[in-house]
């Protein structure tokens, strides 16, 4: 899950390549699919432990990390409820879980500039060179702009509690949503603007 902020560290975790962390990432996250069971469950989540650990990520860090999918997971697990029941809820609930931290673990000890260029560099080597960078360039944005909604939603959830408006949905999600959608639409321009066909998109 691409929503976490670096974290400045000298571990193994920390100087192993993007690519190799991308396709650790990749190969994880399949065998949790291909290999379902609670033993794979949990022998996934104590190496996951253990990089944490040893990339020495404090534990509030990465509870930052997983807390803005909770509702997320809250929601597959009362649908799990109703296609089978609790045991494999919580089965999926904690694969994904898992699979989220895994995620996060990448980008909180990869800076976006090295995995964004370490992509272009891996598709310069499959596509034409501006094709790879027009790619990296809007994986870049939108690397930036998933963070940036979740701040959006933190500042209008802010600014509405200290208006009185407490915990109403209404009050939250539509400036939310007016807020992302002009925040989109300035990535976009941004995107045809530093494009090297910019100038002649009409």
């Amino acid at each position: 899950m691409l929503t976490s902020d670096y974290v400045p560290g000298d571990s193994v975790v920390h100087r192993a390549r993007p690519l190799i962390k991308v396709g650790l990432l990749f190969l994880v996250c399949t065998w949790l699919f291909v290999r379902e069971g609670w033993l794979s469950l949990a022998a996934a989540g104590l190496v996951l432990v253990a990089f944490f650990a040893i990339a020495r990520i404090p534990p509030k860090i990465v509870v930052a990390a997983i807390r803005p999918a909770l509702w997320v997971l809250g929601l597959v697990f009362v649908a799990q409820l109703f296609l089978a029941d609790w045991r494999f809820a919580g089965f999926v609930v904690l694969r994904f879980a898992v699979m989220i931290l895994a995620a996060s673990l990448l980008t909180l000890t990869t800076r976006t500039s090295d995995l964004v260029e370490a992509i272009e560099r891996a598709l310069g080597r499959i596509l034409p060179a501006r094709s790879a960078e027009a790619i990296s360039l809007a994986l870049s944005l939108c690397m930036r702009f998933i963070p940036r909604v979740r701040d959006i939603f933190e500042e209008v959830k802010n600014a509405q509690r200290a208006r009185g408006l407490g915990t109403s949905w209404r009050a939250l999600v539509t400036p939310t949503i007016v807020r992302a959608l002009k925040s989109a639409d300035e990535i976009a321009r941004a995107i045809v603007a530093r494009s090297p066909d910019g100038p002649h998109v009409r």
